[in-house]
Formats: C-alpha cells, sequence, structure tokens
C-alpha cells in the first residue's frame, strides 16, 4: 500500500541554496535551528561537534527511537564532523573548513570563537566575503555578556514568564521559545547578509541575542505597559486584551477556543450562537474594552450556553455566525491532523534509527524548488568524508564543489 503522507522522489531535489556552504559551532537549540532551516533549502550544512559526546541536544531524552528528540528536530540534513578544536590539528582542520565556507555560525560560550581564532574581527580581512552569525543569551557587550543563559532564564528576563499562566501562578511557555526565536532571526539575518553580499561581494557580521530576538516579540505588551500603566493580565488560555476570546466545554466535554474581532463578529455571535440577540447592546459589552472589562460576566453567559450543548453543535454555530475557533488538541491530535495530511506536509527522512517522519518545512516555494529533508546524521558520520574533501587541491570554485560533494 502506498504512502499518503510520502512525497514524490522529485521533492527532495537540491533546494535554492545549493551550493552554499555553512559551517557551525552550534549545540543546543537556537543556531541548530537556524542552520537547519538553511539545510532544509538545500545549504551544505557542515556541523562542527565534540569527539566522543557531541552537540549536548544528543542526550536530552531517548524518545525517538533512541536518539534525542531535540536533535531529531534540529538537526536533519547536515553534515556531522568531530573535531577537538581546541587541538592544534582540529584548530588547523577548523581554519581550513571556515575558509571554504560562504557562512560560520556559532553559539559558543563569550568569548570561545576569539579563542578559536574564528571572531569576526580575526577571519575579516583574510577572508571578506565570509558571513559570520554569533548567537548568545545577551550579546557581545553589556554587564550580562558573560552570563550563561538557557531557555527559561530568558524567558523570565524578558518579562514573558510574567504574562503566561493564570492569574494566580506564572508560567513558562512550553516550548524553547527563546531559543527559537533567537535562531529564527539568526535565519533570515544570514539570508538578508547573502542578498547584501550579492550587491557588495563583502561579507557581514550578525550578531543575535535571545534576550533580544525574545524582548521582539514582547512588544506589544511593553508598548501595553508603558503606556498603559498596567501590564496585560495573566488568563490562562483566554486572551488578556479581547474578550470573548477563550476556551469554552460544550456539554460533551470537548473545548472548543473561540474568538471575536469586530463588532460585526460580536453582533452575529450574540444572535446565531448565544441566540441572545438583546445582548447586542447591552452597556456592558457594547465595545472590545467593556467586554473585557466585565470579562467574568460576559465568560459565565458563553459558559452558560457551551455547557448546554454538544461542541459539535457549538462549532455549527460559529461555522453559521463565521467566527473562528480551533479545538483543543493534544500533541498526539496534532500529529494526526487533517489539515497537515490533506495538503501532504509530512515526509520521511532517513536516521542512524531509521526511517522518520515530520513536518516539511512551513514555507512553500511553488515549482522548482521544493524541500529538502534530510538524513539525521550520527556524531562524526562525516568526519573523514569532510576531510578527504578539505585534502583535495585547493579549488576557485567552492561553491561548484560543495555541490558536487554534497
Amino acid at each position: 500500500m502506498s504512502d499518503p503522507y510520502a512525497l514524490p522522489e522529485d521533492r527532495l531535489a537540491a533546494g535554492p541554496l545549493s551550493g552554499l556552504v555553512v559551517v557551525s559551532l552550534e549545540q543546543a537549540v537556537a543556531a541548530p535551528f537556524a542552520t537547519r532551516q538553511l539545510a532544509d533549502l538545500g545549504a551544505r550544512v557542515i556541523k562542527i561537534e565534540r569527539p566522543g559526546s557531541g552537540d549536548l541536544a544528543r542526550g536530552y531524552d531517548r524518545t525517538v527511537r533512541g536518539m534525542s528528540s531535540h536533535f531529531v528536530w534540529l538537526n536533519r540534513g547536515k553534515e556531522s564532523v568531530e573535531l577537538d578544536v581546541r587541538a592544534p590539528e582540529g584548530n588547523r582542520q577548523l581554519h581550513a573548513l571556515v575558509g571554504r565556507a560562504d557562512v560560520l555560525v556559532q553559539n559558543l560560550a563569550p568569548g570561545a570563537a576569539e579563542r578559536l581564532g574564528i571572531g569576526h574581527e580575526l577571519l575579516a580581512s583574510s577572508h571578506p566575503e565570509l558571513i559570520t552569525c554569533d548567537i548568545s543569551g545577551y550579546g557581545s557587550s553589556g554587564s550580562y555578556r558573560n552570563r550563561k543563559a538557557y531557555d527559561l532564564l530568558v524567558q523570565c528576563e524578558a518579562g514573558l514568564v510574567s504574562l503566561t499562566g493564570t492569574p494566580e501562578s506564572p508560567s513558562k511557555v512550553g516550548l524553547s521559545i527563546a531559543d527559537i526565536c533567537a535562531g529564527m532571526y539568526a535565519y533570515s539575518g544570514i539570508l538578508t547578509a547573502l542578498i547584501a553580499r550579492d550587491r557588495t561581494g563583502q561579507g557581514a557580521q550578525i550578531e543575535v541575542s535571545m534576550l533580544e530576538a525574545l524582548g521582539e516579540w514582547m512588544g506589544y505588551a511593553e508598548y501595553y505597559t508603558r503606556y498603559g500603566g498596567t501590564a496585560p493580565a495573566r488568563t490562562g488560555a483566554s486572551h488578556a486584551t479581547i474578550a470573548p476570546y477563550g476556551p469554552f466545554t460544550g456539554s460533551d466535554g470537548e473545548t472548543v477556543t473561540l474568538g471575536l474581532q469586530n463588532e460585526r463578529e460580536w453582533a452575529s455571535f450574540c444572535e446565531i450562537v448565544l441566540r441572545r440577540p438583546e445582548l447586542r447592546d447591552d452597556p456592558r459589552f457594547t465595545g472590545n474594552a467593556d467586554r473585557v472589562a466585565h470579562r467574568a460576566e460576559l465568560d459565565a453567559i458563553v459558559e452558560d450556553v457551551a455547557s448546554a450543548i454538544a461542541s459539535e453543535e457549538l462549532v455549527e454555530r460559529l461555522e453559521a455566525a463565521s467566527i473562528a475557533y480551533g479545538r483543543r488538541r493534544t500533541v498526539g491530535e496534532f500529529g494526526t491532523h487533517p489539515q497537515l495530511r490533506e495538503r501532504r506536509r509530512w515526509a520521511s527522512f532517513d536516521s542512524p534509527v531509521g526511517e522518520l517522519r515530520g513536518l516539511i518545512p512551513p514555507v512553500t516555494f511553488r515549482g522548482e524548488h521544493p524541500p529538502r529533508l534530510g538524513r539525521v546524521p550520527a556524531l562524526g558520520e562525516h568526519t573523514d568524508s569532510v576531510l578527504a574533501w578539505l585534502a583535495r587541491q585547493p579549488c576557485t570554485n567552492t561553491r561548484e564543489e560543495a555541490r558536487d560533494v554534497h
């Protein structure tokens, strides 16, 4: 029987970044997330790992047939090279790889890149076309520059934890959101630098800090607090500044989250979903600010209606009223989401533990640039082949040679 999730072989062809060489001294989440996006688009990503242990994310868990779920998620399509970059020979090989690279990415401890001789200032004169991307917790200057930074700690420093959770208890975001947003800004910054290099012939130095990346995502909350005088309230799974906007449970125990955005929707919601048209002009609820001010009263009305009908009927009413809604799915249910299946967003890729399945990249290139889901590398799997590549007679076109080898 054919695999309904499988992608045709031609969907796995080289992508728009084919020929680009990326060398990355990376670990954990932020830098690997950035370089995996590049690998998915066809770049040759050479991942430098510590001999014997490798990227610390390899040891986070053993949930994917003995492999770490974090590592599988972040490292498909890369080449793993074990190098002791602090030893003379390993450092020489590292510099040789950097000499062949278009992009150098690192999220080492503060000052480590300079000690290895691969800081941007040390490379700028000898490699003027090189793009370097340094990812850190707090940036290369300021009193926090030498602090260790982990995702939850940055969530706390950015004020995010103060916004999430219930009124009684703040909570972290359930994903490594500070790492992820730093990785995404690194990815977009690298692409921007590549465009600029095509125009000017010059490389660039990119710096991304987790605090500043997450701080950008905190923008609305910061403006709200600075100019409104109070921070957005912690409201659990409800929206802090829009009402009604949150979860409501039907008589069958299934939860549906609904949200309104304007007064036209409010009128329709009153008439079709609540079947109480008189609420449309109730002075407690005449505008969103009024509805937020009387959230408890409004939520009680919606809960009374929702709890009296099955979730399917609630959905039917929401559909009839053109009100946005979503079902509260588990992670397991997300993995079988009908929309993702119908759009064929899942694909298979290879790994040391056999074939695995994952989502294809969310940015869809129509036509000739399909996504490429490469193999998750075993530790040091490509050390010999990459070092053999380095040992060749130097060529004048790094991109062409990289394309031949990849």
